[in-house]
């Protein structure tokens, strides 16, 4: 938490001394659809979300820089299911795996108003893990043939101390802003470090992130 005020302090102490002509700020949120990529198989489209707020200074007309300061949801999940039918007896097997990655994620987006409302940006962005968390879902059922049971099991693990506790990344993305200050936007941020912290592992594993958001400028 500690890295995380220095971290704002800093960013909110070099914006404030640009030569802005408008400063606007408000709350933002919206949903994650999440990834890893790299020496990772499987790894499937998990839903989150993201909360917290945003601060625009304005250069000019058509140039600027927004940070934010979010909690988001990201991670990735693996589902397996198989059916088998032998005898008139259906086995089923499903699972679902789940990595739970929770950051408080710090944007510093360039952004550049293409037209009234409608802007394009860019920029870097820094992660400080908040927590790490793999869950699990495992159900089997038998059906036919005078059976019919189900078993399921579930659990949690967590492995905080496996994941990197700083992400760094880049941020692309556009957006659209209405005169009364509700805004809307989309983006994509690449992770470049490696999330996984384990030794005697040469694997990486990078963080995708698909966001949608919406928020509202004052």
């Amino acid at each position: 938490m500690k890295k995380v005020l220095l971290i704002a302090a800093v960013a909110v102490f070099g914006l404030s001394n640009v030569n802005a002509q408008e400063v606007s700020f408000g709350p933002k949120a919206g949903v994650n659809f999440a990834t890893l990529t790299g020496d990772i198989e499987d790894a499937d489209l998990k839903v989150g979300f993201h909360i917290g707020g945003a601060v625009e200074i304005m250069f000019n007309e058509k140039m600027g820089l927004q940070a934010e300061l979010l909690y988001s949801l990201q991670g990735a999940k693996d589902s397996y299911s198989s059916t088998q039918t032998s005898g008139g007896v259906t086995y089923t097997d499903k699972e679902e795996a789940k990595l739970n990655l929770s950051y408080i994620n710090i944007p510093v987006l360039f952004k550049y108003y293409v037209t009234n409302g409608f802007s394009v940006e860019a920029g870097p962005q820094v992660g400080i893990l908040a927590s790490a968390k793999s869950e699990y879902e495992y159900t089997e059922s038998i059906e036919g043939g005078g059976f019919d049971e189900t078993y399921s099991e579930s659990g949690e693990e967590d492995i905080k101390d496996n994941i990197s506790s700083v992400d760094f990344g880049l941020n692309f993305g556009l957006g659209y802003k209405l005169d009364n200050g509700l805004n809307f936007g989309a983006r994509y941020n690449l992770g470049l470090s490696n999330v996984l912290d384990v030794d005697g592992t040469d694997d990486k594993w990078h963080n995708g992130v698909i966001q949608l958001s919406v928020g509202f400028m004052f």
